[in-house]
């Protein structure tokens, strides 16, 4: 049984790595069938000490917006750390590929690593652009071929949430807490886990997802489903009514007569009849309290918000603040939800200042129902009251745009450029090894990335520089940047990465630091500005004399 067989146990699919725990389904064979036929072929073909460059890239910025977070480069280099296929892998390919493959092969395939690969990168939570490669790898053509197809599932999906999470936190402002509650309509565990870890790194407070709290240190929130409310029909049905005063040893309450006591004043106070709301929803209501009295978060909307919801849970919130306790709040997951966020928050006002308990004008209101981007800006445009929405759905499962659309393309071979040509002009390739830079202006923001030759000298600070677009003549303009900072590190060299990885954290507060650098007009919802992506004079000569090289001639007759 090899190493990586050994450390996947049937408990589950993550290994600890001692960095961060590691997805055992992860593993070379998690590929296309093509890469390792292309891969033998080459072998066939005498290519194994070819040296390439491949650039991993995206052509087009999600969601109808102007950027891109780039995420997953953490999995991406324990992924390269743990390249190796088993045994029990050799004996699968063995009964896979064509027969006739040569045994020699399997022994390659057997002794190969990722040792002799080199990994560029932009440093993962940056925000990236369309064309310049986020991740460049070098190194001998069979390995670095044999990477793409994990590379881009790895950087894909995480990057298209990361950046789906940002722009919820950034139409939802930095003030409303936003929880990603969508492990149940995520697309499988992976997706799952995947989700609630990249929504964290976008900018989400917290996950619902029990397991990736575990597994990645994100903060855990949740409180009850409507099943709770709806399992009790009446207060006969409680069995626990007492509870101990938190702050007075020896003195205990009893929760439910305290409740009662309470709904009968608050009938008053918030004009409600008690004969319209629920025994039942308020019996569930005291006993999930006297199970969390310090968490007491209560779902209002099981019956009905204004005349059942709201009085019972003010009930049972002022008879635990008469044993020692403040609740939490409330989640509405159904409804208008703006008129009714602004209508729970007059009521606790009211009680806050009938029965003299101020924190009552701080209790959190959650909202939750399938919300997205244009349900968070019309809620905003109406004045709501929502301190915190749980996002499920159109979160995880990114239902603007399922796909980042990442490709990983050859660009160069035993130091010879290489080019895909396209009738669609969007689809031709870059050539060459390139560097990549972000150019600032005076006032800090970023003003346009540069693609240059790795030959090229860098530009320099207060330096004019010609940046022209890759694939039209006319357009191009000087730059004179006021800070020049290069795009791309080495990660991976020699069979170890090179870089001190961040935490989550760090990588979290990368993205909120790297948005501030966008103009606001690259960051709005609505036609937001295109941000520029150039190359350089040189880079452009050379691109187009590669593609008339390579271009075929047609002929008229």
């Amino acid at each position: 049984m090899g190493d990586r067989e050994t450390r996947c146990n049937a408990g589950g699919q993550f290994m600890d790595r001692g960095r961060m725990n590691q997805n055992g389904v992860v593993q070379p064979l998690l590929t296309d069938l093509y890469q390792i036929t292309m891969a033998y072929a080459y072998w066939k073909s005498g290519k194994t000490d070819d040296h390439s460059v491949f650039d991993l890239f995206f052509r087009s910025n999600p969601f109808h917006g102007e950027f891109t977070i780039f995420a997953g480069l953490d999995e991406c280099l324990r992924f390269l750390e743990s390249f190796h296929y088993s045994e029990s892998d050799i004996e699968y390919l063995r009964r896979t590929l064509p027969e006739g493959t040569e045994n020699e092969f399997f022994d390659y395939l057997g002794d190969l690593t990722a040792k002799d690969v080199t990994l560029h990168a932009i440093d993962e939570g940056t925000v990236a652009f369309p064309r310049v490669p986020i991740i460049k790898v070098e190194g001998p053509l069979i390995i670095a071929q044999l990477l793409e197809t994990t590379l881009l599932t790895l950087v894909n999906y995480a990057s298209l949430m990361a950046t789906n999470a940002a722009r919820y936190r950034m139409v939802a402002g930095k003030h409303v807490n936003l929880l990603e509650f969508g492990l149940r309509r995520a697309q499988g565990p992976d997706g799952g886990l995947s989700a609630s870890k990249y929504s964290y790194t976008g900018g989400f407070d917290g996950t619902s997802n029990v397991l990736a709290g575990k597994l990645f240190n994100i903060p855990v929130k949740g409180t009850h489903a409507h099943a709770y409310i709806t399992s009790f029909s009446g207060i006969e049905e409680l069995k626990a009514r007492l509870l101990k005063h938190k702050l007075t040893a020896g003195v205990t309450g009893d929760l439910l007569e305290l409740a009662i006591k309470y709904r009968q004043k608050l009938s008053t106070v918030l004009n409600v009849s008690m004969e319209e709301s629920s025994e039942g929803e308020l019996a569930a209501m005291v006993s999930y309290a006297i199970a969390f009295p310090d968490g007491f978060m209560a779902l209002v909307d099981t019956y009905d918000v204004k005349r059942s919801g709201l009085l019972n849970f003010c009930a049972v919130a002022l008879a635990l603040n008469d044993l020692g306790y403040q609740a939490v709040g409330i989640r509405i997951d159904s409804g208008d939800l703006a008129y009714l966020s602004c209508l729970a928050r007059e009521t606790f006002e009211r009680v806050a200042e009938r029965f003299k308990v101020q924190w009552f004008n701080k209790l959190t209101i959650v909202a939750s129902n399938d919300i997205n981007e244009e349900t968070i800006l019309s809620l905003n445009e109406q004045g709501h009251k929502i301190d915190c929405f749980g996002i499920g759905t159109h979160l995880v499962t990114c239902q603007r745009q399922p796909a980042l659309g990442c490709v990983y393309k050859l660009v160069e071979i035993n130091g010879q450029p290489r080019i895909k040509l396209s009738q669609d002009v969007e689809k031709v390739t870059m050539p060459g090894h390139k560097n990549a830079y972000r150019l600032y202006s005076s006032d800090g923001h970023a003003l346009i990335d540069l693609l240059q030759k790795v030959s090229e000298t860098p530009p320099e600070v207060g330096q004019k520089v010609l940046c022209r677009h890759p694939f039209q003549e006319s357009k191009r303009a000087y730059v004179i940047p006021s800070r020049v900072e290069p795009l791309y590190k080495i990660y991976w060299q020699n069979g170890k990465i090179t870089q001190k990885l961040p935490t989550l954290e760090l990588v979290r507060e990368k993205v909120q630091k790297s948005l501030k650098t966008l103009r606001n007009d690259h960051k709005r919802t609505l036609n937001p500005t295109p941000y520029k992506v150039s190359v350089s004079d040189n880079l452009y000569n050379f691109i187009h004399d590669l593609w008339l090289q390579n271009a075929p001639i047609g002929e008229l007759s």
